[in-house]
């Protein structure tokens, strides 16, 4: 059984006390792909055209908020909901996670010595970058958790699946 069946069945039951760590982590790793192309594509940006290290982040966060919320956007979509109504579903949805995750992997990368001045063909710039982004999942997955338990952030998208 996968989250989003997992996540129906507390619905039928009228409970989301029965969020699973699984369903969590399916919620973070959902939000975590689009914030994590945001965050990879602007620090590439970033660094290759020689920005200064605050233009960098910047970026990375407003790319990785608008990759998150065209990721989510993209299935509600389908499912038959207007841009207008699928953008305040990925607001909803998502807001929390992203903000959380851009907090904690932007910090990790400022604070490993020498990852922001790092060039795309160093391993520092990949491995700090990898690194900030597996801690953002493991920071943000109880919070998604606790967020799902109470009908809230990524439970919101379920009902348009």
């Amino acid at each position: 059984m996968n989250a989003h069946e997992d996540h129906k069945m507390a619905e039928q039951k009228g409970s989301h006390g029965a969020t699973t760590w699984s369903m969590a982590a399916q919620a973070t790793l959902h939000c975590l792909t689009g914030c994590a192309i945001g965050e990879v594509l602007g620090m590439v940006i970033g660094t290759a055209t020689g920005l200064h290290n605050t233009g960098t982040i910047i970026l990375s966060i407003v790319l990785a908020f608008i990759f998150g919320y065209a990721l989510t956007m993209g299935g509600v979509i389908r499912s038959g909901l207007t841009f207008s109504a699928a953008f305040k579903v990925a607001l909803a949805a998502d807001t929390v996670s992203i903000a959380i995750m851009e907090i904690i992997d932007n910090t990790v990368i400022v604070a490993v010595p020498g990852a922001m001045d790092a060039q795309l063909s160093d391993w520092l710039f990949w491995s700090s970058l990898a690194f900030s982004l597996l801690v953002a999942f493991i920071v943000t997955t109880p919070v998604n958790r606790w967020m799902i338990s109470r009908g809230r952030g990524h439970a919101v998208v379920h009902g348009h699946h």
